[in-house]
């Protein structure tokens, strides 16, 4: 066993959105809140309590009865909640950064990615400060942005590139950034996929460092160093490299690592890295859904990786729209 115990696995068809209170794909924000993405789908929606979705974001109602607020999602990628309990949500699509007020049912698009030159957006996340960072996943960039929309910081130039020691902010560049989460304090994690590398921000001292990965792909590290680990590799896929990320309130970080099919812990302590889930012959068949040993797990497709209060959830595609969501917990 991994120190981890699978507390229940849940299967979504296609068509499915919510499953005993869980989206195959949600992120729980800071405040508690959670909420439901449906990529594919260009909707979001808030799962109260309940488990019932309380309120949707797209262009149009897609659910009967529920409240809509109207915005022009386009893959919708991810959400956080500013402190005055707006939320913003990225669009993948049309590289647009909405910011949504379910009290007033409004919308308003706070940063026109396309107009200021990104070539996709990424995730929203927002710091200690209230303000929001994004990531292009091709255009190998970090932004941040104040709540008026303009661009404060601009980390990286365009061009892919690595540094394993510590660089400054006029000087870093990344590969295709997959992933962008706050942690503990300051800091802000980039899953530098294109790189196969985990990088902190830090910007009090405006320096980023590599947290993982040596920049090449392969599966080698765990008990050791996290630096010098390597990270799962897919040439002909269209996103290749490490592609999910989450990080608890102590500082240990979670990547997905995609093509092979397991899920990575960096102790946020000791840098040393280990698997937590996952066996590298998954196939695409499904879990037992009564099985409770991780390193057990088929996760084929891992993505959307989201931690909160002590679980991790972990997402996985299966065959066509078909999925799984495996929610593991720490074992007592």
């Amino acid at each position: 066993m991994s120190g981890w115990v699978v507390e229940r696995i849940l299967r979504f068809e296609p068509g499915d959105f919510v499953n005993d209170g869980l989206a195959h794909f949600g992120f729980h924000l800071r405040d508690g809140r959670y909420v439901a993405i449906a990529h594919r789908r260009h909707y979001l929606a808030l799962v109260g309590e309940s488990g019932r979705v309380e309120w949707t974001v797209a262009a149009a109602p897609p659910l009967p009865g529920v409240p809509n607020v109207s915005a022009d999602l386009e893959y919708p990628i991810y959400a956080d909640a500013l402190p005055d309990r707006t939320l913003v949500v990225s669009s993948f699509g049309n590289a647009l950064l909405h910011r949504i007020d379910p009290a007033t049912t409004s919308a308003q698009v706070l940063v026109d990615g396309g107009a200021l030159g990104l070539a996709d957006m990424g995730n929203c996340v927002v710091d200690g400060e209230g303000l929001v960072w994004v990531n292009e996943v091709t255009g190998c960039r970090l932004w941040r942005f104040d709540l008026a929309g303009r661009a404060i910081e601009t980390l990286g130039d365009g061009s892919r590139g690595f540094d394993a020691e510590p660089v400054g902010f006029d000087a870093v560049r990344f590969g295709w950034i997959y992933d962008v989460r706050r942690g503990p304090g300051e800091a802000i994690y980039v899953l530098d996929s294109g790189n196969y590398a985990l990088r902190a921000v830090d910007p009090g001292t405006r320096t980023v460092r590599t947290i993982a990965g040596s920049g090449a792909p392969g599966y080698s590290g765990d008990s050791g160093d996290a630096r010098a680990a390597t990270f799962g590799s897919d040439p002909e896929a269209a996103f290749d490299g490490p592609i999910s990320l989450s990080v608890d309130e102590a500082g240990n970080a979670y990547v997905g690592d995609r093509f092979n099919h397991v899920v990575r812990m960096i102790d946020g302590e000791s840098g040393v890295v280990s698997t937590i889930a996952g066996r590298s012959d998954a196939d695409e068949s499904g879990n037992d859904l009564a099985e409770r040993d991780p390193l057990r797990l088929s996760l084929p497709k891992i993505s959307s990786l989201d931690y909160h209060r002590g679980r991790l959830f972990v997402p996985t595609d299966v065959a066509g729209d078909a999925g799984e969501l495996a929610v593991l917990r720490r074992a007592a």
